[in-house]
């Protein structure tokens, strides 16, 4: 498949050189010093290289490109190496330009000014973020959604308030009581007063559970009826049912958006998440850009603390991408920094072997890097590489070959959509299923099994004392 896939884009490239529009090419005018060479290449994913080294998916495709247009030949130099600069007692990829056994290296090498110093760096040929590799988490009950559109000090400010309401309206009831029963001065005057005021003026039913069943209805939106039908007990039972309106539609307005949302929340969004958490892992490759950037230095503050998290966990730099990737897993703790198109590579691969999205970027990315290829110093083909890669950015195919090279699966969507590249299929938005729901139903649930129970009661209370069944002593 592969094989056919490349022989397709090869006819496609000499489409393009042969059919293409010269005048807009900055080649036209340049000297090719490679036409008719032939050179040597290194590209880590070349087919008879060991499986897992790290290189552009589409580096290829970009040679194939380079060769039609420049007029060169070239073969393919086997490697096992997986890292840039040597190391002591391991050579690395730039060990063969020096040694005049390689002619162009396809790969990503971020420029730097010691790496500049050692080899030619062509043009940029494109840009990459640092992302987050994440396992996704399983979905949990959303129950939480409850008591979220309220924060805490909201919650006990309410609690308070019910409380004092209760509090209030049993003492207006107390002292209405009082000022009812108290003994008037024995005058017809006030003989007559008394006994023209109707009977059933006041309905003062029972003490505070009476406020606390209509103070909480209030709060539940059952409402009841007011305990007393004078005018001080009103006003405060007034003030109240307007209070609790107020406190019943902002909470249920909110309350919605929680219910729908995602039950499981990501590991990370960005990498200060990392430093100012203590079981987070950080997993990084042997000798890449992360290493150099986090782990090369002396610095203090969040530096620092990225270095504390990689040095805690004994297995945090691989040797290869897919050493790091099998500690991502579903309820781990670990998070694999990369080059973003190493990270759509491996939750493709993934969705491939195990049909599910176990892997998902994190929201933020930390740093964008330009991407270069290396030749030997002093290299006369460097020139006319880089006016090829300005011709190929010029077309937009550098960016249009992730689409046919990296198809990503529609399933994902969600997992990646934060890096820039959306799935080469047409996106349908999931409808709500049973387990965005499924804390409102939970919760329908216990409040069911609480009113049940206080049915119950009710009907135990209520039974004639002879019918009531009889503990046995």
């Amino acid at each position: 498949m592969a094989s056919t896939m490349l022989k397709l884009f090869k006819l496609i490239i000499l489409f393009v050189v042969i059919f293409g529009d010269r005048s807009q090419t900055s080649l036209a005018t340049v000297p090719n010093a490679l036409k008719g060479q032939h050179l040597r290449i290194i590209w880590p994913r070349w087919e008879g290289n060991p499986k897992g080294l790290s290189g552009p998916l589409k580096g290829g495709v970009i040679i194939d490109y380079l060769a039609a247009r420049l007029g060169f030949t070239y073969e393919m130099v086997r490697i096992t190496e997986n890292r840039l600069e040597p190391a002591p007692n391991q050579r690395g990829l730039f060990n063969y330009l020096w040694d005049g056994k390689c002619d162009f290296l396809v790969t990503a090498v971020v420029p730097t000014w010691e790496r500049n110093k050692v080899v030619d760096l062509t043009l940029p040929w494109d840009y990459t973020t640092l992302t987050f590799l994440i396992p996704v988490h399983t979905d949990t009950a959303n129950i939480k959604s409850v008591v979220k559109p309220f924060q805490w000090p909201l919650w006990v400010g309410l609690i308070v308030t019910a409380v004092c309401v209760i509090v209030v309206l049993s003492l207006i009831q107390r002292c209405l009581e009082y000022m009812e029963r108290r003994p008037l001065p024995e005058t017809k005057a006030a003989t007559e007063t008394c006994t023209n005021l109707p009977k059933n003026t006041s309905r003062l039913n029972g003490g505070a559970g009476k406020q606390s069943l209509y103070v909480l209805g209030n709060l539940l939106s059952q409402g009841g009826p007011c305990a007393s039908n004078r005018l001080p007990f009103r006003l405060v039972a007034g003030v109240w049912t307007l209070g609790a309106f107020i406190f019943v539609q902002a909470y249920t307005s909110i309350l919605f958006t929680y219910v729908v949302a995602p039950v499981s929340l990501p590991l990370i969004n960005s990498i200060y998440d990392i430093a100012d958490s203590d079981d987070i892992n950080l997993l990084m490759k042997k000798a890449g850009t992360p290493e150099g950037m986090f782990m090369n230095n002396n610095w203090t503050g969040f530096y620092e603390k990225i270095r504390i998290r990689v040095n805690s966990f004994p297995d945090s730099r691989c040797v290869l991408v897919s050493d790091c990737i099998k500690f991502i897993s579903p309820g781990s703790r670990n998070v694999f920094v990369d080059g973003a198109p190493y990270q759509l590579d491996a939750i493709k691969e993934d969705f491939e072997k195990t049909g599910k999205c176990n892997l998902q970027l994190a929201r933020n990315s930390y740093s964008t890097l330009p991407l270069a290829m290396a030749l030997p110093k002093h290299s006369p083909y460097t020139n006319p590489i880089s006016k090829g890669f300005l011709e190929l950015q010029e077309r937009g195919l550098i960016n249009y070959w992730d689409l046919w090279f990296r198809p990503m699966p529609v399933q994902c969507t969600e997992n990646f959509k934060f890096s820039g590249l959306q799935s080469s299929r047409r996106e349908n938005h999931p409808p709500l299923s049973l387990k965005n729901l499924t804390g409102a139903f939970l919760v329908l649930l216990v409040g069911i099994s609480l009113a049940f129970l206080a049915f119950l009661c009710e009907q135990i209370i209520s039974m004639p004392r002879g019918r009531r069944p009889c503990r046995r002593i």
